[in-house]
């Protein structure tokens, strides 16, 4: 029955991927897929998702499953996701992004001659901004609303810019990371020694060769799709007060200053993304207001902050909750639990085995578009693994935990790819194809590089 219940799951996701590449609409097509699987879960036996207060009837317990689904996700990230879409249409309207990219274009105006250097720089420093803002999807769209207008201004395309601004978050590292929590659980440390001992030692080379990667890859792709014009137009001064350029940027520095991984106001006020937006918002309105002198346009152009979290919503939320209904009927059928069972029974070295599982995870992250997701189904099982095949815990752990998150962001279903790919305007689809290369590339070199020097 478990075999029946893995090839079953196998060619559920090869027919969906098929329809995906076809351009399908992608919320129908993988919540019909993720009831698909849910139905089949129960009707084999194995691992059935139940809702966590049941309906009495399995025909609509599935259903029940969809509603929690959108009930957590809205709780979770969907607000959050809106509000920062909501957030980016406002700044639009009051031509902030302009004035940030005005007085940005001065300094950067020299990175107008090599653009692709200015968004690969990116990745370093939203990795660092990651460390005190552990949300992928959070970071993400914090990135797209205050380092994308300025990444196509200096001459990069929409997919180029957006695929930097996911690379920064390829590695869930830092104290503040659940992932980083686990593992450092798992092997016995605590999160900061974890993160100092193993996790930058293998992380620091790994971004290196990322980063190359992502140069001439998307300069390849950029060229060959002519996506990027030849002669780009000068920046004009916009026709609103310049200190506007601080808007967009407000809420990724609210969060720094409060993090408590920075210190620089006391660790006792503790807030998230979602505070520091409607925060930013306030202080927003507040600027528009005072120079504009007319309360009636103010209210006005606010509204587009309910448009933009609308929008948000049906194209990005819908999305997310999709891919979880899928991602739930893929554990339903012990897709995952197989996976490890097949990987452990193939009679391979130590190292052979390790490969093997760091494949499967990566390759779990893409299909169930959760770097958690992925690494917390492998997670438990590893350090007694670990034991027999003769590694230490560490070694068969880190290069998973991280192996996952890169995972992540080659999948068209991930909420980090979605959220961004639907505020920047481009396709979540094109957006996974261009990860590929480089993600794939710097896949393996951080396995070659973490064997060779265990």
């Amino acid at each position: 029955m478990e075999l029946s219940a893995f090839i079953v799951a196998i060619v559920i996701i090869g027919v969906t991927g098929y329809f995906l590449y076809k351009k399908t609409n992608p919320q129908g097509l993988l919540l019909l897929s993720g009831l698909l699987m849910l139905a089949l879960g129960i009707a084999f036996g194995i691992n059935p998702s139940k809702p966590d207060n049941p309906t009495g009837s399995t025909f609509f317990d599935v259903i029940r499953l969809v509603e929690e689904t959108f009930t957590k996700n809205f709780a979770r990230a969907g607000l959050m996701i809106m509000t920062i879409g909501g957030y980016v249409a406002f700044m639009n309207a009051i031509k902030a992004t302009d004035a940030l990219v005005y007085l940005s274009m001065k300094p950067l105006r020299w990175f107008r001659k090599f653009p692709y250097l200015s968004a690969i720089v990116t990745i370093p420093i939203g990795q660092l901004l990651f460390i005190t803002t552990p949300s992928a999807s959070g970071l993400g769209l914090l990135l797209v609303a205050s380092f994308f207008p300025v990444l196509i201004n200096l001459g990069v395309s929409r997919l180029t810019a957006l695929s930097v601004i996911a690379a920064a978050t390829i590695f869930d590292q830092g104290p503040g990371s659940a992932n980083t929590a686990l593992a450092a659980q798992l092997i016995g440390q605590t999160n900061d020694e974890y993160f100092i001992t193993h996790q930058l030692p293998l992380v620091l080379p790994t971004t290196l060769v990322v980063m190359v990667l992502y140069y001439f890859s998307n300069r390849y792709f950029d060229r060959k799709d002519k996506s990027v014009e030849e002669k780009l137009p000068e920046v004009t001064r916009p026709e609103v007060p310049l200190f506007y350029a601080i808007l967009p940027v407000l809420p990724l520095a609210t969060l720094v200053i409060f993090s408590p991984f920075v210190g620089l106001i006391g660790t006792h006020i503790k807030i998230n993304t979602t505070i520091a937006m409607i925060f930013s918002l306030f202080v927003s309105l507040a600027a528009v207001a005072f120079c504009n002198r007319d309360f009636n346009k103010t209210f006005a152009l606010f509204g587009t902050f309910w448009k933009g979290m609308g929008n948000v919503f049906a194209s990005v939320v819908t999305l997310i909750v999709a891919a979880e209904v899928f991602s739930k009927g893929l554990i339903s059928l012990g897709f995952i639990d197989s996976l490890v069972n097949y990987s452990s029974n193939a009679g391979l070295t130590g190292i052979g085995i390790s490969v093997i599982f760091a494949i499967v995870v990566f390759g779990a992250a893409v299909l169930m578009g959760s770097g958690n997701a992925a690494f917390f189904s492998f997670g438990p099982l590893l350090p007694l693994v670990a034991t027999r095949i003769g590694l230490p815990a560490f070694a068969l752990v880190l290069p998973l935990q991280l192996s996952a998150s890169m995972g992540r962001a080659v999948s068209p279903i991930s909420g980090i790819i979605v959220a961004i790919a639907g505020v920047g305007g481009v396709s979540p689809m094109d957006l996974a194809k261009r990860n590929v290369i480089p993600l794939t590339g710097g896949f393996l070199f951080l396995l070659a590089y973490h064997f060779i020097t265990l």
